[in-house]
């Protein structure tokens, strides 16, 4: 299992290695970086011991492949040659197919993982899927200590867990944008809209996950039949223009993109 080896050690490499410090799943020592210009959390990690840029890749039983899509191929061609015959890759890389990551890396087992970059506080969520049981526990034992995961029964599902889950905390990062704005352009100083927008917002997803209620239950728990929030409701989800319209259109985009980066 261990060591691990970590290729591409930007944001979503570097915040996993964040994460397993936090929860203690494994020791910085542990841990090893190839990535040119690793990213903070990765370069932290190096300060407390973890190994950067190893030149023998064979003692790495685990490689977590979080390179960007467009250079997987080139990087994969260079490590594939030179990692332990036996070694398990584990791809957080949007889009890539299974089939084209196992035979990159000449056939050795593969599973793919979409996660969040909350696992950099150990609050991810991560959907995990893979055709071989081995790689699957693998990745459950990265992922469990840091994330809620979920196991996808086809692998075209895994376009709709990135849009769903992997892309969506740019899109609750942008509505509390947007909301911060509208408080500053309704009169509200900047500073106070931007404290309101973002301690509301982390209050009811707290609520939310607190309780277990549904979303709609709650919606309707803190909505008086005519009132103010009503009306803001009727805007936000009108059927051709509110959020039911926009994230079908949101979701469907990023899954096309995912398909087209796998291509």
């Amino acid at each position: 299992m261990t060591p691990i080896l970590t290729v591409g050690a930007g944001r979503m490499g570097g915040a996993t290695a964040r994460g397993w410090l936090k929860a203690g799943a494994f020791a910085a020592a542990d841990l090893a970086f190839r990535d040119p210009q690793p990213g903070l959390d990765a370069q932290a990690a190096v300060a407390k011991g973890a190994l950067a840029d190893p030149v023998d890749l064979t003692p790495f039983p685990t490689l977590l492949f979080a390179v960007k899509p467009q250079v997987w191929r080139a990087i994969a061609a260079d490590l594939a040659h030179r990692l332990h015959p036996d070694a398990v890759v584990v791809s957080v890389v949007a889009g890539v197919r299974l089939a084209a990551l196992k035979a990159a890396f000449q056939g050795r087992r593969v599973v793919r993982v979409m996660p969040t970059t909350g696992v950099a506080a150990a609050q991810g969520v991560a959907s995990v899927y893979a055709e071989d049981a081995d790689a699957r526990a693998r990745a459950h034992t990265l992922f469990d200590p840091i994330a809620v995961t979920v196991d996808l029964n086809e692998e075209g599902l895994m376009d709709a867990a990135t849009a769903v889950s992997g892309s969506a905390p740019a899109y609750l990062y942008a509505f509390v944008e947007a909301l911060e704005a509208a408080g500053a352009k309704a009169g509200l100083p900047p500073d106070e809209s931007r404290a309101l927008a973002r301690a509301t917002i982390a209050s009811a997803a707290g609520l939310m996950q607190q309780t277990g209620e549904e979303p709609a239950e709650l919606r309707r728990q803190v909505t008086s039949p005519g009132g103010v929030t009503q009306a803001a409701l009727e805007v936000l989800m009108a059927p051709d223009t509110g959020f039911p319209h926009l994230l079908d259109q949101a979701v469907d985009a990023a899954i096309r993109r995912s398909r087209e980066l796998g291509d």
